[in-house]
C-alpha cells in the first residue's frame, strides 16, 4: 500500500503553529515512506473563509519547505459531490429525513442539560413515516448510528480507544439548505483523495468516532489515524498568542529560519533519542508514527532562540545578507556585499534574522553614525585627540585586518595607553555602539575611505 497523507486546514484563519506541525509531521510520514503529501482546503464555511487565509495558508507551506503533490483540493468545490453520498445513504436506508424545528432542538437541549446528560438527538424522526412532517420545515439528513456495541479506533499514537455506540447520535449529513456538513465532507474528501493515513490533532479524536459511521455506512475502508497532543505553552497552559500560538508568517517576521522552526516543532511530539539539531534530511530518513508521544508538548521560545541561532550560524552569509537587505531596506549591490563579506562575525552572536539586521546596520548606515548614548560617552575629548593621531598614523596603512591590527597596537604603545583605550573609542566612532564584531574585522569590511570618514565625523 502506497501511503497519502493529507493536511486540510480551514481558511477561517492563517496557518497557526499547531496547524503547521500537524503539516509538517503529515509531510515528513509521507516523504519517510515515498508516499504522497496532499493538500486540502477545508473552506466549506463560506461565511468565515477568506481568500487572504488561503493565500497565508499556501505561502506558510511554501516557506516552510513543505511541498504537497498534485494540485491543492478547495472542499467547497466538491459540494455537488459530498451530498451525492448523503442521497446514497438515505436511498440504502442508512440516513434519514429529519423535520424537527428549531425550537424542538432547543427543548432537547435544555432537557438534556437539565439531567445533566450530554446534549444529543434523541432520534424522534429516525423510524417516522415523512408524511407526517409538518408544512414548511425543511429537513436535514441524518446518519442512522449504531444504536449498540461500540466503536473501536485502533490509533497508531493513541493506542486502541473505543466509545459505547449509545453515546454517539444521528449526526447531521446535509443541513436543511442542503449543503454538507464537515463531518461528511471530509471523510468523502479523504476516501476520494485515497488518504490512507489521517494525522491530525488529539482534539479531533471525538469526531473521529463519528466519522466511522460514516465510513461503515458506506463500506469503505478505514484509513489509520493518528491523533498527536496538543501544543501547550511553557507554563503547560493551553497555548495562546501570549505562548507563541501566532500564524506562521510572524514567526518569519521574527527572524526565525524555515529549516530551524522545521526542526524545533519536529522536536515537540516526537524525538530520535537525544537528537536536538536533526536536519531535513535526517528528519524524513528517521521520522516515524510510534515515536509520536501521547503527551502534550511545552513550546518554548528560548529553545527556539537557540535553535535558530544554530542554523543562522549554519547558514549561507550571502542568503543571510539578502533576507538583513530586504529587512532593512538595502537595494546597493556594493553594500549588499558589504553585509555578505561582514555576516561571518554577525552571525555569530545572532539568534534571529531581526536581530542580525539590527546588528548590521553598522556597515549600512549612512554618514554621520548615529551615536548611542554609552558610545557618545566614550568619546572624551582625550580620546577624541588619540583617535585623531589614530587616523593620520592609519591613512597609509594596508588595510587587513592583521595589518590593522598590527597598526593600533603600535600606535597604542607609542602613546603609552592600553590597547582598550583606544580599541573602545575607536568602535564607538566607526559604529556608534559599544558592541560590533572585532573592530579590525569591522574596518576590513568597512573600508579604508568609510572608516576615515566615520573618523572624520565622529571628530
Amino acid at each position: 500500500m502506497s501511503v497519502v497523507t493529507r493536511f486540510a486546514p480551514s481558511p477561517t484563519g492563517y496557518l497557526h503553529i499547531g496547524g503547521a506541525r500537524t503539516a509538517l509531521f503529515n509531510w515528513l510520514y509521507a516523504r519517510h515512506t515515498g508516499g504522497k503529501f496532499l493538500l486540502r482546503i477545508e473552506d466549506t464555511d463560506r461565511v468565515r473563509s477568506t481568500e487572504a487565509a488561503i493565500h497565508a495558508i499556501i505561502e506558510g507551506m511554501k516557506w516552510l519547505g513543505l511541498d504537497w503533490d498534485g494540485e491543492v483540493v478547495m472542499q467547497f468545490a466538491r459540494q455537488a459531490r459530498h451530498a451525492e453520498v448523503a442521497n446514497q445513504l438515505l436511498a440504502e436506508g442508512k440516513a434519514y429525513h429529519c423535520y424537527c424545528s428549531v425550537e424542538e432542538l432547543e427543548e432537547m437541549r435544555n432537557a438534556a442539560k437539565a439531567a445533566g446528560k450530554p446534549v444529543r438527538y434523541d432520534g424522534r424522526w429516525r423510524n417516522r413515516d415523512p408524511k407526517e412532517a409538518p408544512e414548511g420545515i425543511k429537513p436535514v439528513v441524518r446518519i442512522k448510528a449504531p444504536q449498540t456495541g461500540t466503536t473501536v479506533v485502533k490509533d497508531e499514537v493513541q493506542g486502541t480507544v473505543e466509545v459505547a455506540n449509545e453515546t454517539l447520535d444521528d449526526m447531521v449529513l446535509l443541513r436543511s439548505d442542503g449543503t454538507p456538513t464537515y463531518m461528511l465532507s471530509v471523510v468523502v474528501d479523504d476516501h476520494d483523495m485515497g488518504i490512507t493515513h489521517v494525522i491530525r490533532g488529539d482534539d479531533h479524536l471525538t469526531n473521529t468516532f463519528r466519522q466511522v459511521m460514516i465510513y461503515d455506512a458506506m463500506a469503505w475502508a478505514h484509513p489509520s489515524f493518528s491523533h498527536i497532543p496538543l501544543i501547550h505553552g511553557a507554563d503547560g497552559a493551553k497555548l495562546s498568542k501570549r505562548h507563541g500560538a501566532l500564524a506562521v508568517d510572524a514567526y518569519r517576521e521574527m527572524g526565525y529560519l524555515p529549516e530551524a522552526l522545521r526542526n524545533y516543532l519536529l522536536r515537540l511530539g516526537w524525538s530520535h533519542g537525544d537528537e536536538e539539531i536533526i536536519t531535513t534530511e535526517q528528519a524524513i530518513q528517521w521520522f516515524d508514527l510510534p515515536q509520536v508521544g501521547r503527551s502534550p508538548s511545552r513550546f518554548d521560545f528560548a529553545k527556539l532562540d537557540n535553535l535558530n541561532g544554530h542554523y543562522i550560524r549554519e547558514a549561507d552569509d550571502a542568503r543571510l545578507a539578502a533576507d538583513v537587505a530586504a529587512r532593512l531596506g538595502v537595494t546597493d549591490a556594493a553594500v549588499i556585499d558589504r553585509l555578505r563579506r561582514g555576516m561571518a562575525g554577525l552571525k555569530a552572536r545572532a539568534k534571529t534574522l531581526k536581530e542580525l539586521a539590527e546588528n548590521a546596520t553598522i556597515y549600512v548606515t549612512a554618514r554621520p553614525v548615529p551615536m548611542a548614548d554609552k558610545a557618545a560617552a566614550l568619546l572624551t575629548p582625550e580620546a577624541k585627540a588619540l583617535l585623531g593621531k589614530l587616523s593620520q598614523a592609519l591613512a597609509g596603512a594596508d588595510w587587513k585586518v592583521a595589518s590593522l591590527e598590527a597598526a593600533v597596537r603600535e600606535f597604542s604603545e607609542q602613546e603609552k595607553v592600553k590597547l582598550g583605550q583606544i580599541a573602545q573609542p575607536l568602535r564607538a566612532a566607526l559604529t556608534g555602539s559599544t558592541t560590533s564584531p572585532g573592530i579590525f574585522e569591522v574596518m576590513e569590511i568597512l573600508g579604508q575611505s568609510e572608516c576615515l570618514g566615520r573618523l572624520s565625523d565622529a571628530l
